[in-house]
């Protein structure tokens, strides 16, 4: 086809508004390219005027970005400042899913180094994929964080959290209690002081790049303040030793558990606290959650002859019994109503001392049965039974001691020796406390004290006096407690032996063996409960059980506390101890119920 020929199709296809010479050709298309470039001004500029704020906001959420700063948890020390807790930076893997999604052939690898397989990587990352932070493994090992460091994978990051350690392990693991994986209490102290312990927060305003780094620090929002460091009244040196002997007997007796508890008898502080069985909370895979409860604070049991102690005060405070008063016990057996009252070797004529000595059912009954019913119930109310102590500890139980305007007979004489009420253990221990402070009760702390607290009377100094002398007797010869003397030291303090209590009744085939008591006796510094729950075998009464379990640990506190011996090279007898006592000036009778 010749040019001109083509050169005419050509002018047929040509639209008419487009030019036809080359120059024009030439400004049409430069002046389309203005126009374009003018739109795209006025976009621009509408933009900036209108949406301004808005896309600023937008890329300042890409890259901007809001991070906290944890703060450090306060540490837990014991009295004399050995930590118990204290808490170590470590490092958590998180993933940017968004970024990790686009190299799966990396995943394998990945899943190796923290122990996933393909299949969890998958079932957790595919349905995360649009996000852009995602916790993988909280609190690495720092092996494993240095090998993920080492690895580079692309969207896998590392970043600082810490982690609690107990150095004392299962030895203070009911007491102390331990964290979660976000560094907060779940048990024990760190549950009841998790407020102070946590500190507060802080938060950073940063600028991250593309994979989530952060690549400058632009402002602190908000100061971290760290947590409190907390001085306990623990004396971990005791801890040991108690859990240690706890043990030895738990094991010893094929017992299905047991408990110890040990205050100062000046301050009320508690000095030890020790459960059987126990875990391990630096490992807790393998722990059992009963085992995370402080059976000292949440176990209820009926605290049998330790309580006679009280019934004998009673009878003192009413001015109807001296020490030397003799009540008959004879044969052994007393009849109340539809009740009867059984000792366990027929005695025949006892003093109050004997009786405590001797532990006698019918010598308190008779002491119960002689007083009035609402003067025993201010003596067991004034010294805490039916009453939590107090102490700064989460999940105590108050324990039960009905009012005496709803007591029976039987009632009335089932409690003289240790039924018809119960208990903790630490409870108990508050209560002997009374004893061992001349008459006061004192309240009981975890924490560390200045100042030793005023306490509130229950009983005379002068009965208090007589009691203690009387429960000394309780661990010379002929009391029901020799295994818990010790050497150079007089030890006041009772045995209890009590049946377990079931749905169907007391089981006459299961025992809680009880030894309560305090030393040096004449001069009151430790108090010690012991409870070994259903030993088996022959041996299971609280002065073969419980009792030296007290006295090893006292001879080692003693000991480590340098406490003074005091026992008395004279040989003053029973008698010429009471013969100076006097009936208190004012009755706890003429107390208001």
């Amino acid at each position: 086809m010749s040019r001109k020929k083509q050169g005419s199709v050509f002018a047929r296809l040509r639209p008419k508004w487009m030019p036809h010479s080359s120059m024009t050709r030439q400004q049409f298309v430069l002046g389309m390219f203005a126009l374009v470039a003018a739109a795209l001004c006025w976009h621009a500029v509408h933009l900036q005027l209108d949406k301004g704020e808005f896309l600023i906001g937008e890329g300042e959420d890409r890259y901007e970005a809001r991070i906290q700063t944890d703060a450090h948890r306060g540490m837990l020390t014991d009295r004399n400042g050995e930590p118990l807790a204290i808490s170590t930076p470590v490092n958590s893997v998180w993933v940017n899913p968004r970024e990790l999604v686009k190299h799966r052939n990396r995943w394998p690898e990945l899943g190796k180094l923290l122990g996933y397989s393909p299949e969890y990587l998958e079932a957790t990352l595919e349905p995360r994929a649009e996000r852009s932070f995602l916790f993988l493994k909280r609190q690495a090992s720092p092996e494993l964080a240095e090998a993920v460091r080492k690895a580079r994978i692309p969207g896998v990051h590392l970043t600082d959290e810490y982690r609690r350690y107990y150095p004392a392990g299962e030895v203070a693991a009911n007491l102390i209690g331990f964290t979660n994986v976000d560094d907060l209490g779940q048990e024990g102290v760190e549950l009841s002081f998790d407020a102070a312990l946590r500190g507060v927060n802080g938060e950073n305003r940063v600028i991250r790049d593309r994979l989530g780094r952060v690549v400058e620090h632009v402002e602190r929002i908000k100061d971290v303040q760290p947590g409190r460091d907390l001085a306990l009244s623990i004396d971990r040196r005791l801890q040991y030793v108690a859990y240690r002997e706890l043990k030895a007997a738990v094991e010893k007796h094929n017992a299905v558990g047991g408990l110890m508890v040990v205050l100062n008898a000046e301050t009320g502080e508690l000095l030890a606290m020790v459960n059987q069985p126990a875990y391990n909370p630096n490992n807790r895979s393998e722990a059992k959650r009963e085992s995370f409860r402080n059976r000292s604070l949440t176990d209820l049991f009926e605290p049998g002859s330790t309580i006679k102690p009280f019934t004998v005060a009673a009878g003192l405070e009413s001015g109807r019994f001296k020490p030397t008063t003799v009540i008959d016990t004879s044969g052994g057996v007393f009849r109340v109503g539809t009740t009867t009252v059984r000792d366990v070797h027929a005695y025949g004529p006892l003093t109050l001392a004997g009786i405590i000595q001797k532990s006698s059912n019918v010598g308190v009954t008779k002491i119960a049965l002689a007083i009035e019913e609402k003067l025993f119930w201010q003596v067991l109310d004034g010294a805490g039974f039916g009453h939590p102590s107090g102490v700064e500890l989460p999940g105590e139980t108050a324990g039960q001691l009905d009012s005496w305007r709803n007591w029976g007979k039987a009632d009335h004489v089932t409690l003289s020796y240790g039924y018809h009420t119960n208990m903790t253990a630490v409870q108990l221990a508050r209560a002997y406390g009374v004893f061992a402070s001349g008459g006061l009760l004192r309240p009981v702390s975890v924490l560390k004290q200045d100042e030793t607290p005023a306490g509130t009377r229950v009983v005379s100094q002068a009965t208090a006096d007589a009691v203690r002398d009387m429960m000394k007797l309780v661990t010379e010869k002929g009391g029901t407690a020799e295994n818990a003397a010790v050497p150079g030291y007089t030890v006041a303090g009772k045995t209890g032996t009590v049946k377990r209590a079931s749905a169907k009744g007391y089981n006459d085939s299961g025992y809680r063996a009880l030894f309560a008591g305090f030393l040096p006796a004449n001069a009151p510094k430790l108090i010690g409960v012991v409870v070994i729950d259903d030993p088996k075998g022959k041996e299971y009464y609280g002065g073969l059980v419980a009792a030296p379990v007290f006295s090893n640990v006292m001879q080692e506190a003693a000991r480590i506390l340098n406490l003074t011996p005091d026992r008395p090279e004279d040989a003053t007898t029973v008698p010429q101890r009471f013969a100076a006592w006097a009936p208190p000036m004012q009755q706890v009778a003429s107390k208001n119920p």
